[in-house]
């Protein structure tokens, strides 16, 4: 899953970080630091973050993997 933040919009209020340690952290009062390649396992706790965000600057957006070739055989 891809995770991007608005770190402008950001302004440090932490539930992300409270909500899905394993991905956000807090760098003194007011930095975030994000994991923004997230592993699947932690969706449920991401939307909760994302849905918890004061400002609402998170966004969750899951990445399909690559299609297998088709071929046109004929």
């Amino acid at each position: 899953m891809r995770l991007v933040v608005d770190l402008n919009r950001c302004q440090g209020y932490a539930q992300c970080a409270f909500l899905a340690p394993e991905v956000f952290a807090m760098h003194g009062e007011e930095a975030l630091l994000y994991h923004p390649q997230a592993d699947e396992a932690h969706r449920e706790k991401l939307a909760q973050a994302a849905a918890a965000c004061p400002v609402q600057a998170i966004l969750v957006d899951a990445v399909d993997a690559p299609a297998e070739a088709v071929s046109d055989e004929r």
